[in-house]
């Protein structure tokens, strides 16, 4: 008598297991953090730790005995250089002033990104990979270079703007009073145009077509269309670019640093908050001072960023 077999259930008898949703589930994210191991790593080495190292320092200070000709020895004094610096009248003069350039600045500097990349956007292709190029050199030179070159070019001999005002008997100061801002600004504005270009570029490129020609349609011109169309649709690279500027402007250092040689006189040590920590540090060896001076710098900037982003969101959506 034959025996009727049962087939084999999914569940039971089937030769291939299927692992649980929970365990595939554990599976994916032990990948998942293997592949994120070497970011985790590199973060927790270049931030994590200096910030955990450098507010370390900020609860020390270093104290001689005696009438301060003994030995030098590091204590714990808590909060006390935070204290300090919350009264430290050179720090916050150095961030009102750079906020204050920075405002200016970064306005002038995404106004031309933003015209240049509306121009662009009419251009023909080939064209226009032509021009981002060009514009994006100035970015891709390193900082000390192109401040290296500006310095050379504002230096009161041996520069060939100088020449060229001398021939039609003008002489101007490129330092001295407001001219000194002129002259940084006109300096950060040529480093940052390009590749704040580019991002608003892209940005105008991803809007769909068929907005444009609607507009047409309706009669609108190329201005009107600018204006109405491509400006309303991405105010989100608009502000993203401009927290990115303001964060960069609040760290502001290599560029005042390197033009402060031919002009001690207009850039001082506290010329930012930046220039006023390297000073504490490296110059008058107060280490504990500088860390706290790093870590409410960088508690301001990430509140400003923060309230900057929330505001122009807030006025453009």
């Amino acid at each position: 008598m034959s025996t009727l077999t049962r087939p084999p259930t999914a569940a039971t008898d089937s030769p291939v297991r299927r692992s649980s949703p929970r365990r595939a589930g554990g599976r994916g994210a032990w990948k998942g953090l293997l592949f994120a191991l070497p970011f985790l790593v590199g973060f927790l080495a270049t931030y994590v730790v200096p910030i955990g190292f450098a507010f370390n320092q900020s609860l020390q200070e270093k104290k001689s005995s005696g009438l301060g000709f003994g030995p030098t020895q590091i204590v714990y004094t808590g909060f006390a250089n935070f204290g300090s610096v919350l009264t430290d009248a050179a720090f916050w003069s150095s961030m009102a002033r750079t906020l204050c350039f920075g405002t200016v600045q970064i306005a002038v500097m995404l106004g031309i990104s933003l015209f240049l990349a509306l121009l662009l956007d009419g251009v023909a292709a080939r064209a226009v990979r032509f021009f981002r190029a060009g514009l994006l050199v100035p970015y891709v030179v390193p900082t000390v270079v192109s401040s290296l070159m500006w310095l050379f070019l504002y230096s009161p001999t041996g520069s060939p703007l100088h020449d060229m005002l001398a021939r039609v008997d003008l002489d101007f100061d490129f330092f001295g009073g407001l001219n000194t801002y002129l002259s940084l600004g006109n300096l950060l504005t040529w480093q940052g145009i390009g590749f704040n270009m580019i991002l608003i570029s892209a940005s105008l490129q991803a809007l769909p077509r068929e907005l444009y020609e609607a507009a047409r349609l309706d009669g609108a011109r190329e201005w009107r269309i600018a204006w109405s169309v491509k400006i309303p649709n991405i105010t989100g690279i608009l502000v993203l670019t401009g927290m990115f500027s303001l964060i960069g402007r609040l760290q502001l250092f290599a560029e005042p640093l390197l033009l402060r040689q031919i002009a001690p006189e207009s850039i001082n040590t506290d010329f930012t908050p930046m220039m006023e920590i390297y000073d504490k540090a490296f110059k008058a060896g107060n280490y504990q001072y500088a860390a706290a001076e790093s870590l409410v710098l960088a508690v301001v900037t990430g509140i400003l960023a923060f309230v900057f982003y929330r505001i122009t969101n807030r006025k453009m959506s």
